[in-house]
């Protein structure tokens, strides 16, 4: 029987936001970090998955208690989010056709459902898996000053989210053959889609936030809030 494995990229320091701490530190309901919130979210979907937390050698605002996993392990995170995989898969006692699933930090807003739909549909693909959502907002092109040259096409295009779920020997090997060729990927399905394999779209919520900018603080807090009315 396959193992499930967590991957929880948390070594980035979230300049955008403008905070005296990294992003993932800051605290939503409840006076708990965002870094608290996603792990608590991503355990009650997966209370036995083995959880790789990848945080920068320096960080010293991580505390333990903010982790429910019996099992799980924090790694070196690496300059780029590739990296942080990459160190967190080589750090693994994983068999080749155990499960990964990579998520976002500061996505705390991710429900079960999703996390449950993402997982059925990883195990079902050979090529694996990824919540998305197809782009509803006209798309446009701009120049080098920030103008409009055209309206693009939104047919077949969607938002990539987290979590992102793959075979291990596959996504070790699209990860590993990004760094030899120094290809630059900002999510694992870009480097699965590299080595010519397809991953399948998962239709995620909309909800499923990714904090970056000062203004999602609120609007996350507000997420959870209606989320906790909805299951109430």
């Amino acid at each position: 029987m396959s193992q499930t494995w967590l991957v929880v990229p948390a070594a980035g320091q979230g300049r955008r936001m403008g905070a005296d701490k990294p992003k993932q530190y800051l605290t939503l309901a409840d006076g708990q970090p965002i870094l608290a919130h996603t792990l608590a979210r991503l355990h009650k979907a997966f209370p036995d998955a083995h959880l790789m937390l990848c945080l920068d050698a320096d960080d010293h605002w991580f505390s333990p208690r903010w982790v429910p996993f019996t099992h799980w392990q924090r790694v070196p995170g690496g300059r780029e989010r590739m990296d942080s995989v990459l160190n967190a898969l080589q750090a693994m006692a994983a068999e080749s056709d155990d499960v990964v699933m990579v998520h976002d930090v500061a996505r705390p807003c991710i429900t079960l459902s999703d996390l449950q739909a993402l997982y059925q549909a990883t195990t079902q693909n050979p090529a694996g898996a990824l919540l998305a959502m197809p782009v509803a907002d006209t798309m446009k092109r701009a120049d080098d000053h920030g103008k409009s040259t055209r309206t693009e096409s939104r047919e077949g295009l969607w938002h990539a989210l987290t979590p992102q779920g793959f075979r291990y020997a596959l996504l070790r090997r699209a990860l590993e053959t990004a760094r030899q060729k120094q290809v630059m990927v900002t999510d694992e399905a870009s480097a699965i889609e590299a080595l010519g394999e397809r991953p399948q779209l998962v239709s995620g919520r909309r909800d499923n936030l990714k904090i970056t900018h000062p203004d999602d603080l609120p609007l996350a807090l507000a997420i959870m809030t209606a989320q906790a009315a909805d299951r109430a």
